[in-house]
């Protein structure tokens, strides 16, 4: 009787939600006979925001939330994502002389953001120091990080001495 009832609830599970997983399955470009992996394997999927969970004697399926789809963006079994380091090195008297060019600065980082081709900035110090003696940048593309340097009034100005870009492949940890 047992088998009985896990085989029914598993097959109204599965009736329930396929149209659910073959969504799920093309939100993460994957084929749709790889959703269990998808739904067991991808932290997006495990994190505290999936909170519908559906149980069956023989497995418990978690189903995403409307949160959880947005956080799903890429392929499963992807190669590790490589970003572009930016690296600045700003005059000693940056904190003087940045006021007139800050604002042009600041606008095209957070265009850059809003474009989805930069993932986040600010200013390097040395421990202990209160001036930065640069700045760092990640980009998703060496095109965007060089645009960057190419159309930012620190550059243009004086304000930045020198600059590297540095390929990164992002092995451990979110980016």
């Amino acid at each position: 009787h047992a088998h009985t009832d896990r085989t029914h609830n598993t097959h109204y599970i599965k009736m329930k939600y396929r149209l659910s997983l073959a969504t799920i399955a093309a939100r993460l470009s994957v084929a749709p006979t790889s959703t269990a992996v998808a739904f067991t394997s991808n932290p997006a999927f495990t994190s505290s925001s999936a909170t519908h969970v559906y149980r069956s004697p023989s497995f418990s399926v978690k189903r995403p939330t409307a949160r959880t789809y947005a956080r799903a963006t890429s392929p499963l079994f992807s190669s590790p994502p490589t970003r572009y380091l930016l690296s600045y090195d700003y005059i000693p008297d940056v904190l003087e002389k940045r006021g007139p060019y800050r604002e042009g600065h600041l606008g095209l980082a957070k265009q850059m953001l809003g474009d989805e081709v930069a993932v986040s900035g600010g200013p390097t110090l040395t421990p202990g120091e209160s001036v930065p003696s640069g700045a760092l940048f990640i980009f998703t593309t060496k095109e965007a990080a060089e645009k960057f340097v190419a159309e930012d009034p620190y550059v243009a100005n004086g304000i930045v001495t020198g600059h590297s870009i540095l390929e990164w492949t992002v092995v451990v940890g979110n980016n």
